[in-house]
């Protein structure tokens, strides 16, 4: 099994899998629309990793998109390589930005806190864990992590392209009971992570509620027993969802 972790493969998987779930974060969490609500300017944050990815995170109307096709923004923020920006991202470096230095009030007060409380989700405490409400919101989240992770693998990571390599196209989409539906589209032997309900997914994969995903996604399940015992389904083309299931494996080693 491959185990060792690719700097680059890492570097998109924090910049759309991690950061990319901030629009999602403020979509369900009041205090996060709140804080890009604090400041009404429309502002974006752009991320040049030299030899990997590049986006920009477009601040507006209490949410935030992600825009691909540039690494530039009203403050830009450059890397020497993917190694380096995943430092900051692990919070054992600070990024020092190129344009938008009459802007670094939003960095600090719109978008380190906006990180800190995505994090909080991420890795909630105890404490957090008792509160339902916080506990599905965070299930959800970690969900939406692990399944950008897993469309960046499929494109950047050795193993995950192995995976990809034998899914035909069409649209794999992962439920959590009645409540939480998303898609992973699958073209060309790569994967787009897709926010929303697939109209016509291909092959399904249920989680049959917030207990059963949390358990699987946090490893305090065998995802085979609730397989056995009807908890997590599998339906359509099952093929595509074991390949996928073989880049979330993969993706828990990344995201770890």
């Amino acid at each position: 099994m491959l185990t060792t972790i690719d700097d680059r493969a890492l570097a998109f998987v924090n910049l759309h899998g991690v950061l990319g779930a901030l629009g999602e974060l403020c979509a369900r969490v009041p205090e996060a629309r709140a804080l890009v609500e604090r400041d009404d300017r429309p502002t974006s944050i752009g991320f040049a990793v030299r030899g990997g990815p590049r986006a920009a995170l477009r601040f507006a109307d209490g949410g935030v998109t992600v825009d691909p096709a540039t690494g530039r923004g009203t403050i830009t923020l450059p890397f020497a390589g993917p190694r380096a920006f995943n430092k900051v991202i692990a919070g054992t470096a600070t990024p020092i930005p190129v344009t938008g230095l009459h802007r670094i009030a939003f960095l600090t007060g719109v978008f380190a806190p906006l990180a800190e409380l995505l994090t909080r989700y991420l890795r909630p405490s105890a404490d957090d864990l008792a509160d339902e409400g916080f506990r599905d919101t965070s299930t959800v989240l970690t969900l939406v992590v692990a399944l950008g992770a897993v469309a960046e693998l499929a494109t950047h990571d050795r193993s995950g392209r192995a995976s990809a390599s034998l899914m035909p196209d069409g649209d794999l989409s992962v439920r959590i009971g009645d409540a939480v539906s998303y898609t992973l589209r699958v073209a060309d032997h790569r994967l787009t992570f897709v926010a929303a309900e697939s109209p016509s997914p291909r092959a399904i994969l249920a989680f049959a509620d917030m207990e059963v995903a949390r358990g699987i996604l946090a490893g305090d399940l065998s995802a085979l027993a609730c397989v056995c015992d009807g908890r997590l389904a599998m339906s359509g083309y099952v093929p595509m969802v074991d390949n996928v299931s073989r880049i979330l494996d993969r993706a828990g080693q990344y995201l770890s």
